[in-house]
């Protein structure tokens, strides 16, 4: 038996489309509540509509994650809902595509930046608090290869993007860290959905977004405990549910 129950509520920032949607599909069809916080409000509206037609439960959120206010807000708007057994930090943007390091302007630093890290700090902060208490939850921050020190992620380029990754992998390590790696009941991983056709990645792109979320699903659902009742591994980095290098 898994983590999610009928009992269980997914909130999920950037749930709105793309692998964040599917990951919301993906664990609601699990039994979950899903609480999608996206920016824009006709597209938050379009994206629970169709996962309640197509019987989820599911509610949604208007917060822009770069504005912890607005996250704290919505927060207060939620209610229980508010404080989920299962956190996914889905909200993402890619940087512009000649921003090399010595190319890069402040206001396109700061733009992926504010996303990819602050916004993941603003959210862990203002959502994850009830997990701690509680001492049961779920974490997950979508990654990317790119944001690795190994293979890729040393590749040059796109410098935002790269080390807003990087950033928040070790933001997720550093809080796993804290959440004594599962003996807390918390587990908090990141995860690389690899190429996916979303609209960051492109139509082109080899795999599906469902297909890029599965990982996910299976972290937010994964037992906490091995048979021997020891704390499974966390705060490591994530792909097609192995561990792939830092």
């Amino acid at each position: 038996m898994g983590y999610i129950t009928n009992e269980s509520v997914a909130l999920i920032t950037g749930g709105t489309r793309g692998i964040g949607l599917e990951a919301a599909r993906g664990i609601g069809r699990l039994g979950a509540t899903v609480v999608l916080i996206g920016q824009d409000s006709g597209r938050t509206e379009r994206a629970v509509e169709q996962l309640v037609s197509e019987g989820i439960d599911a509610v949604g959120e208007v917060a822009d994650v770069v504005d912890p206010q607005a996250l704290s807000a919505a927060k207060d708007r939620l209610g229980p809902l508010g404080d989920p057994d299962v956190l996914v930090l889905s909200a993402g943007v890619m940087a512009d595509r000649m921003t090399r390091t010595l190319r890069t302007s402040p206001e396109e630093w700061r733009r992926v930046m504010g996303v990819n890290l602050d916004g993941a700090f603003y959210s862990i902060a203002t959502f994850a608090q009830g997990l701690a208490r509680q001492r049961s939850g779920r974490v997950i921050g979508v990654s990317a290869c790119l944001g690795r020190f190994t293979g890729p992620g040393t590749s040059g380029g796109l410098a935002p993007y790269r080390i807003s990754k990087a950033g928040l992998n070790a933001l997720l390590r550093n809080f796993a860290a804290e959440m004594q790696w599962g003996a807390r009941g918390v587990l908090v991983d990141a995860m690389c959905p690899a190429h996916c056709r979303t609209d960051m990645g492109g139509p082109d792109a080899p795999r599906s977004a469902t297909e890029g979320a599965a990982t996910i699903v299976w972290l937010a659902d994964r037992n906490g405990q091995t048979e021997s009742g020891e704390p499974v591994a966390t705060g490591l980095l994530w792909e097609d549910q192995e561990v792939i290098p830092w």
